[in-house]
């Protein structure tokens, strides 16, 4: 046999197993599950084109004399320095964040009581229900009407940004969850980009159907409810936690093939049921005081304070409004071309997540951002001088995004799932939820003020924070690639005996079983 085929077949070998691990109903089900993220992408992005024609609508409604001029008309300027204006917008923008805050908590529990399936199709009354109050904006208070909508959306996004990954963790073969997790990312951005596109003052984003622009996502959320009805269950969840033998098996096969050899896979499961047994159900509290857990449980909540605090939902619900100050000619199809990037680069992502690794895509994500909020800032302040500028601002804020989107994006959502087993990992995926939620609304609701008092200089901030967090990630963070949870464990294990020089919780114990 000639050398050169011989190595090219070796070569494609685990290519091929790949592709053929990637079964229609798997990708079915991860793709249903995503639709979650899609409108948690949408609720994010859409709020950001039409912030003018709204805060407007909000001048109309509440009749604000520092308003308007002498004639009665309102003001654009007035309107948009006004400060009762400008804290309802904050709260309308931000209310999504306190709902998703709020309901992430229950993410551990609906975890441990109820299928994933079952659980996703049931938290899509929230989003229907939130953006029905959308559709009716116009009809009363729109203000009111609109925190509401946010608000309900919100406890949806909670939700379902802990269950999606859970979920999708939980059936991906382990060759392909970093791939298939990147996938609720991909969901995100294009969700932003399409709210973008449809915010143009041209197509949705007009005075007189604002309300259809917002609740748009609802279409989303009762296309997953029926796709949910056909979807399997998580072989996991079935084997460990509801002991259906029959039942996993018959969803392995659904998601990896008629003639899928389950056996394997059901031990796997079955050494995951006895260590669960072991540690039994974890409740938050435990999660946070057992020493066994306190590094996987800094590192959960640790890469989801990274990604919001590196600064890019400043970006997403702020772009127009940062655009405008840097004097560029068509601000919003600046904020559509960081969308269209942004979805472009997390395409990238999902390719390179499996071949680089988790750790070093996300510290050499973080690193880029942090020398784009420099150039960024640079840009802003040398702006009124030389007017070129605002180039170097445009560039820098679609680099930004670019760099995001290579690691410290998508990894979060699913390396927590990761880093657990089944036992603590519902109530380590609603901790990490709720730390990715609080940081997202203090972003929402605090960095007009802060861009208001630090002017062109507010992205240092984040650049201090990006360095900060580089160093977390570098000195932390463990390399989950390819990996199954039991080694992740182990490797969390030995670093703890590593730094203490004493042997680790589970270890004393078991040493005293022994004598």
């Amino acid at each position: 046999m000639d050398p050169l085929k011989r190595t090219t077949r070796v070569a494609m070998k685990p290519k091929q197993r790949l592709l053929k691990d990637v079964t229609g109903t798997l990708f079915f089900a991860v793709f249903t599950a995503v639709l979650g993220f899609f409108q948690y992408g949408y609720c994010i992005g859409v709020i950001n084109a039409p912030q003018q024609v709204i805060m407007i609508h909000y001048a109309m409604v509440l009749d604000i004399p520092s308003t308007k001029d002498e004639t009665g008309a309102l003001v654009l300027d007035e309107v948009l320095k006004d400060p009762t204006i400008m804290m309802l917008w904050s709260l309308s923008v931000s209310m999504f964040a306190v709902g998703g805050m709020i309901s992430s908590f229950t993410v551990g529990w609906i975890g441990e009581k109820m299928p994933r399936v079952r659980a996703m199709l049931l938290v899509n009354v929230l989003a229907v229900s939130g953006n029905i109050f959308f559709a009716v904006a116009k009809l009363g208070p729109s203000h009111i009407l609109i925190i509401i909508g946010r608000f309900l959306t919100g406890l949806h996004g909670g939700l379902s940004s802990g269950l999606a990954p859970l979920y999708i963790g939980e059936i991906a073969p382990v060759a392909l969850r970093g791939a298939l997790g990147s996938l609720n990312q991909l969901a995100v951005v294009i969700g932003i980009l399409i709210s973008q596109v449809l915010g143009l003052d041209v197509l949705l984003g007009k005075e007189s159907i604002w309300p259809l622009l917002l609740c748009l996502s609802g279409c989303a959320a009762v296309l997953q409810i029926f796709l949910l009805l056909i979807c399997p269950e998580s072989p996991r969840y079935m084997y460990i936690k509801c002991g259906d033998v029959e039942g996993a098996q018959k969803s392995l096969k659904r998601l990896r093939g008629e003639n899928y050899d389950s056996t394997k896979e059901i031990e796997e499961m079955e050494k995951e049921k006895e260590e669960a047994l072991k540690e039994k159900s974890v409740s938050i509290w435990q999660l946070v005081t057992t020493a066994t857990y306190r590094q996987p449980f800094l590192v959960a909540i640790g890469v989801h304070i990274a990604q919001q605090l590196s600064g890019i939902n400043a970006i997403f619900y702020y772009s127009t409004d940062i655009f405008t100050k840097a004097h560029v000619r068509k601000p919003i199809y600046a904020t559509i071309g960081v969308g269209f990037v942004n979805t472009v680069f997390t395409v990238v992502a999902v390719f390179l997540v499996e071949k680089a690794g988790r750790r070093s895509l996300f510290i050499a994500g973080l690193l880029g951002m942090m020398l784009c909020t420099a150039t960024m800032t640079v840009g802003l302040v040398l702006q009124p001088q030389h007017k070129w500028m605002s180039y170097v601002s445009l560039a820098s804020v679609f680099l930004f995004v670019s760099f995001f989107e290579i690691g410290p994006g998508p990894i979060p959502w699913f390396i927590v799932a990761e880093l657990f087993s089944q036992g603590p990992r519902p109530a380590a995926v609603s901790i990490a939820s709720f730390s990715n939620w609080f940081t997202n609304f203090c972003i929402g609701m605090f960095f007009p003020y802060m861009a208001e008092l630090c002017g062109p200089y507010v992205f240092l901030i984040f650049s201090g924070l990006l360095a900060f967090f580089v160093l977390f990630v570098y000195f932390k963070v463990p390399e989950t690639k390819g990996k199954s949870f039991e080694e992740i464990a182990e490797g969390f294990r030995h670093r703890s005996k590593k730094d203490t020089g004493r042997p680790t919780e589970m270890e004393y114990l078991g040493a005293n079983q022994e004598a």
